[in-house]
């Protein structure tokens, strides 16, 4: 199948799906075991709901999707594409001022959502243009059961062949630091782009084991939302896991070769396995010190001696291999996407036998830009850019990435997307630099965007302006980039300064924001952020670098 001739997200479905026997397995939910579709029945199910759904819209129309990951997820995102619609998947953890914000911004026609915990979500917002709500399962209130859907007698088996590549195909919302979130308007053509850079990455992963993929990165994320046709493109076998805390045991179950995760679960993993090492004592501790330091040799592509070579055989098969086996065994590449990974954690991994790749992008860009390779890692760099994307740096040392995996703009910001979008170039907002073997490295970040070990990205300037709309609170910072939680530097009066009341008043707050978004601890601070002592800008902006540096040890003190 040539990638580069594919007309859209659902063509590449059905072409993969001519290439298949109907009845392999495709998709399994591990939270029910009943969950199991073939190739087959998935493409009926794709069918039913198709013609349900263009019955009820326009060419062009909105469509929400809002689910945890299960098997309905994939076939609800092509049946909206199929039926000519837009997908507009969102996350189940935004506060309930993100979700009627994205409602009223994109104005669905139809509303495709789970079960009745997550309907109740946006049930107060959903407005007069929605034409049906379609569930998974029974809501209290009225609704389209997906089940009677694919109980109907339907033998039209239309694929719609008038989707171009430059049409848009989803429209996934990102925080944006004006504190609203912003639709990204993604291509079929963006993300068929970063399937096909994405090749030679997939090309050693899949040489082999057939590719067998664990899914639990939300499919709302742009990063899992592009995986998902990544993993039709390769004719996969893929499992949804049960949860964040199960991903561990799913592993052993599923037995993945290929596995995509944001670095909080990375650095969970680190963690995990360093407990279980520093329990270890004589030959066991030995053999595992072993294992890490020539692992890292390795790694760095430094020759080993002759005698290093016998003892790093031995850890091969006693140590190494083990490891794999916790994790199914068949692994042959961890990816990580969607934030920084530590340089330790990276080096760690690869060290003990799990290859771990890092790669860079934003949901602008559909949204991997580069990638390391196997067995060609660069651990400190984010890789070598796609094939399909070009990327420069600027005189100010921002990346610029240009390529058709680049957005088509934000839906109803034309600002916004000409701030972003100059001449082609997407300017990302990050800094880095290009190695002389071409690899991408990130130096920093040119925009106020935390983003968290979840590969999230959170606005600080909206959580402050919220937080500083209590009258006892004159000023915030949040911190929390590469971390598993938020905290705050916060400016009272010195009459309130009192840890208590302050402390209910944060967990009040926290009330409205996002899971994602919520202040776990604070510090209180007496010196106020001022133009005269350097921490505000003349327009009256934190300068949060200036900030950050004057309380690092403070704030590093709440991760304790």
């Amino acid at each position: 199948m040539d990638i580069s001739r594919t007309n859209s997200l659902v063509e590449l479905f059905f072409d993969r799906l001519e290439k298949t026997d109907k009845k392999k397995p495709f998709l399994t939910w591990l939270k029910n075991k009943d969950y199991q579709f073939s190739w087959g029945e998935v493409s009926e199910k794709i069918f039913k709901l198709s013609n349900k759904i263009r019955s009820l819209i326009q060419e062009g129309d909105r469509c929400v999707l809002l689910s945890e990951n299960r098997p309905e997820w994939l076939i609800s995102d092509i049946s909206i594409m199929n039926a000519g619609g837009i997908s507009v998947p969102i996350f189940t953890t935004y506060s309930a001022s993100d979700y009627e914000y994205i409602l009223n911004d994109c104005k669905p026609s139809i509303i495709i959502v789970s079960n009745d915990n997550q309907f109740k979500k946006i049930k107060k917002f959903v407005g007069s243009e929605v034409k049906k709500i379609i569930s998974f399962e029974k809501l209290e209130s009225s609704s389209l059961l997906i089940s009677d859907i694919y109980n109907e007698n339907v033998k039209d088996k239309t694929i719609n062949k008038n989707i171009k590549r430059k049409m848009p195909a989803c429209i996934i919302y990102t925080s944006g630091t004006s504190g609203s979130p912003k639709g990204v308007i993604l291509s079929h053509g963006g993300i068929l782009s970063n399937c096909e850079g994405a090749l030679d990455i997939l090309k050693s992963l899949t040489k082999k084991k057939e590719p067998v993929f664990l899914t639990w990165l939300p499919l709302s994320h742009s990063y899992e939302h592009a995986v998902q046709f990544i993993q039709i493109f390769l004719g996969a076998k893929v499992f949804y896991a049960e949860s964040l805390e199960k991903l561990i045991s799913n592993m052993s179950e599923a037995k993945p070769t290929i596995m995509t995760a944001v670095p909080r679960f990375y650095q969970n993993l680190f963690s995990k396995i360093n407990i279980n090492f520093n329990k270890q004592t004589g030959f066991k501790k030995s053999l595992i010190d072993k294992t890490i330091k020539l692992g890292k040799k390795n790694l760095k592509k430094e020759k080993l001696k002759f005698s290093e070579k016998i003892i790093n055989f031995l850890c091969d098969n006693l140590v190494r291999r083990k490891i794999r086996k916790q994790f199914g065994g068949n692994l042959q590449g961890f990816v990580s996407g969607g934030g920084a990974l530590d340089k330790n954690v990276g080096e760690f991994l690869n060290a003990i036998g799990l290859p771990t790749l890092q790669g860079y992008g934003l949901t602008e860009t559909s949204p991997v830009v580069s990638c390391n390779l196997p067995g060609l890692v660069k651990i400190e760099t984010v890789g070598p850019p796609f094939k399909t994307n070009q990327v420069k740096i600027a005189e100010d040392g921002e990346i610029l990435v240009k390529g058709e995996n680049v957005m088509l703009g934000y839906w109803n910001k034309e600002k916004e997307t000409n701030e972003i979008l100059k001449n082609g170039w997407l300017h990302t907002g990050d800094i880095g630099e290009i190695d002389s073997n071409g690899y991408l490295k990130i130096t920093d970040r040119k925009k106020d965007i935390i983003v968290n070990h979840g590969g999230d990205n959170i606005s600080p300037s909206k959580i402050e302006n919220f937080v500083c709309n209590n009258e006892k609170i004159k000023q915030c910072l949040v911190y929390g980039d590469k971390k598993n939680y938020l905290v705050a530097l916060i400016v009272v009066d010195p009459e309130n300064k009192n840890n208590s009341t302050i402390g209910s008043i944060i967990e009040k707050l926290n009330k409205n924001l996002g899971i994602i978004e919520k202040i776990k601890k604070f510090i209180l601070i007496d010196e106020e952020f001022t133009i005269e002592n350097g921490l505000m800008t003349p327009t009256l902006k934190l300068k949060r670098k200036k900030i950050i540096e004057r309380y690092k040890q403070d704030l590093e003190k709440l991760y304790q």
